[in-house]
């Protein structure tokens, strides 16, 4: 018998003053039997660092050829991609010309290095491409405040992002830009 995906009722609040960006999202998260808590949870933070009212989760992990999140335009042309862990360059490729801007989120550490080294140089001419790794500690940190029900807020401010779930401590996220885009 197949494991089902465990569903998170997420409520969060975005505060980001870098964008201008202020929202509350009602968010149902399906979690794979496969994908841990720090992947979910480094999930609902690429959906707050890119929230806006059209950006949707794909049909997940197991789902091939289709991003982590994702925004469309009203043509269903694709606008942002967004992924998750370390893609190989044949994968970025295919993203970058199938949409406007993609954004992945290495969140492994050392071998997201390890990945980054490899795929850098391949990568250099994708205009369209940012790559943002997400420190060890911090995705460790995101993981602490998962729960079936939660209540996040996010404050992003001067680059800066803290997540706080009412009854915890504020996580600090601490992010190294890789490569940014040229193009947005």
């Amino acid at each position: 018998m197949a494991l089902k995906a465990t569903i998170h009722k997420v409520q969060l609040q975005i505060a980001d003053m870098d964008r201008h960006y202020y929202a509350d999202h009602a968010l149902t998260v399906a979690q794979h039997p496969s994908e841990t808590d720090e992947r979910m949870m480094v999930r609902l933070l690429a959906f707050a660092l890119n929230a806006d009212a059209s950006l949707t989760f794909g049909r997940g992990v197991s789902t091939e050829g289709e991003p982590d999140l994702w925004r469309k335009d009203l043509t269903d042309a694709i606008e942002v991609w967004i992924q998750l862990g370390q893609p190989d360059e044949k994968e970025i490729r295919r993203a970058c010309a199938r949409a406007s801007q993609v954004i992945l989120y290495p969140y492994s550490g050392h071998g997201a290095a390890i990945w980054w080294e490899q795929v850098a140089g391949k990568c250099a001419t994708l205009d369209n491409l940012t790559v943002i790794d997400i420190a060890p500690a911090s995705v460790q940190a995101l993981a602490t405040l998962a729960a079936r029900s939660m209540t996040l807020n996010c404050l992003i401010q001067d680059g800066a992002v803290w997540v706080t779930r009412p009854d915890q401590d504020a996580v600090e996220v601490e992010m190294a830009m890789l490569k940014a885009a040229r193009n947005s």
